[in-house]
């Protein structure tokens, strides 16, 4: 009978190790190492909109998750809806990566 006790223990230690590895993730902390792999915003300022071409051309900053040094270049918006209410002249921070081989702005908000 101690016999018995002894193998159900160790049955029971057996599948718990792969009950407690499929623990979910906690949903916060997901989306903060998320954010912190975000890359940072770039200061710009709005030369052009081509809102029917869905492009923004930009005078940016250095852009580091690029690797790319100041300059002025034409980017793509990820949602042409994103280019509502911009305008040239308007100082931006905005983000920007490369998806499929294109410099697609990710992220774009005017500061005042």
């Amino acid at each position: 009978m101690h016999a018995n006790v002894i193998i159900q223990l160790f049955a029971a230690t057996l599948f718990a190790g792969p009950v407690l590895a499929q623990t979910p993730t906690d949903h916060a902390s997901h989306h903060a190492d998320s954010a912190a792999n975000a890359p940072p915003a770039t200061d710009g300022e709005v030369r052009k909109v081509d809102k029917s071409a869905g492009k923004l051309t930009i005078r940016h900053g250095e852009i580091r998750n690029l690797e790319m040094p100041a300059m002025t270049m034409v980017f793509t918006a990820k949602d042409p809806a994103m280019l509502d209410g911009l305008k040239e002249g308007d100082k931006i921070k905005f983000t920007a990566n490369k998806v499929n081989g294109v410099y697609t702005i990710t992220a774009v908000e005017v500061v005042k």
